[in-house]
């Protein structure tokens, strides 16, 4: 009798610690789910296919347009001081009329984005570099110029920062700016000439102002 009553303490016991543990993972696998909140569109930081990534990619486009533009940081851990590497970034934009120029045979999301965007994986450093060339505002001029980028770290869900969005630009209001959230550091950028082309630095710090983020 009293092996029984034994038996059947360490079954509940067993069987609460179980209870706990599910409760945790349904916890933490619904945060993660919930990363970075609603990211309509991010999913197609998968869409590089078969493409080997490497710190520094060139948009198409990028010899056609004037002004050029080199997009370059540096992407850190939470910590804001340590380099993340293998940090896949996903950025797009308008073409210099402010529309998601098309050629016609476009799939997935490529259909809403467009062709003019690209993929870079941080190297250990956490360096990356884009080259491509400075977007005009949509034909209504209802936003300012800016690059979309959206960030997929190992392990983690994909999710979207602020844009980058260019200084000097006549639409970029004190309005326009209160709205920021500054998710991954500021995306205001200030432009420079280098090299004959424009060059804006951003880093960006991992999980800086994301919700759900752990």
């Amino acid at each position: 009798m009293r092996n029984t009553f034994l038996s059947m303490i360490v079954i509940f016991a067993h069987l609460l610690a179980l209870s706990s543990c599910q409760g945790q993972h349904k916890k933490q696998t619904s945060q993660t789910s919930n990363l970075g909140g609603k990211c309509d569109g991010c999913e197609a930081i998968y869409e590089y296919k078969d493409k080997s990534l490497t710190y520094v990619d060139t948009l198409p486009d990028f010899t056609k347009n004037q002004p050029q533009l080199k997009i370059t940081g540096v992407v850190f851990q939470k910590d804001g001081t340590t380099p993340a590497p293998n940090v896949i970034l996903y950025i797009y934009h308008t073409n210099r009329k402010g529309i998601y120029e098309k050629k016609g045979d476009e799939k997935g999301l490529a259909k809403r984005h467009g062709f003019i965007r690209g993929w870079i994986k941080t190297n250990q450093a956490g360096q990356y570099t884009f080259y491509t060339f400075q977007p005009v505002a949509y034909p209504n001029r209802s936003e300012p110029a800016h690059v979309h980028i959206i960030v997929k770290e190992p392990g983690k869900k994909e999710y979207y920062i602020d844009n980058y969005v260019f200084d000097n630009d006549p639409l970029l209001t004190q309005k326009q700016r209160d709205k920021f959230k500054n998710r991954g550091g500021s995306g205001v950028s200030h432009l420079q000439k280098e090299n004959g082309l424009l060059s804006i630095k951003r880093d960006i710090v991992l999980g800086l102002n994301i919700p759900n983020y752990e």
